[in-house]
């Protein structure tokens, strides 16, 4: 696999906010904007499971998606492992319309420990390079993302920074976006920076709170797990 800088951006053709995470681990927004060529890409990057955070009523085409033939899509695993559970009605009051704030993480880990450590069993029993990914490739790809930099030893600037450029990235696809979203639009930078601001500071606060390698340690992952965890990371 072509070495890459951690957070470089991934040129797959289609992908939307498409970054590198460590190691052999990559994050991006929803698998459909791929084209056929971008999965190609992937496949020729090493990619070879794709980790899918959303919900399962959230997976779907749109008419805007462009078309990838079945064949193309066999050579990679697809595993949903969601995040959350949005008929809990304490994450419901929490996180309105849907976890969008890196402010809100702290009560996702809480009340979903058992989820997200899923997520990360995934990850150590993926085949190949790994590609995670939920909606936006924002919040829930942020959150674990954060978490697995955590693990592979980044420092803060560097988690801080990978959530701002997801976030930029998303709010410029606003901008051009064939479908527009539901409930937000793009962001002028005026009122983008205090944003980003606020929500960097959330994202380290959560990073300092969970100390990642205990809270899986302490809802299930062994030390297998961890050790192959590390190894996709880099480590």
């Amino acid at each position: 696999m072509k070495e890459q800088s951690p957070g470089g951006k991934v040129g797959w053709d289609g992908a939307v906010n498409a970054w590198h995470v460590a190691g052999s681990v990559y994050r991006m927004g929803r698998r459909e904007w791929l084209t056929e060529t971008g999965w190609q890409q992937a496949y020729d990057g090493g990619i070879r499971t794709v980790i899918d955070l959303r919900n399962p009523e959230e997976i779907r085409r749109r008419v805007t998606d462009p078309p990838v033939r079945e064949e193309a899509l066999a050579a990679f695993d697809v595993v949903n492992v969601p995040t959350e559970d949005p008929s809990n009605s304490e994450f419901r009051a929490l996180c309105v319309p849907y976890l969008n704030d890196p402010a809100s993480y702290p009560d996702n880990a809480r009340i979903f420990p058992g989820k997200l450590t899923a997520v990360f069993q995934a990850v150590a029993a993926a085949r190949g390079a790994v590609v995670i990914h939920c909606s936006a490739g924002r919040d829930r790809s942020g959150m674990i993302a954060a978490m697995l930099q955590d693990l592979a030893g980044a420092g803060e600037d560097a988690i801080a920074l990978a959530y701002e450029r997801a976030l930029r990235s998303i709010n410029e696809h606003h901008r051009v976006a064939a479908t527009p979203h539901p409930h937000e639009r793009y962001l002028p930078e005026d009122i983008l920076a205090p944003l980003v601001a606020r929500r960097r500071e959330s994202l380290l606060r959560f990073v300092r709170q969970v100390k990642t390698a205990e809270f899986l340690g302490h809802n299930g992952v062994t030390v297998g797990q961890m050790d192959a965890i590390l190894a996709k990371l880099g480590r």
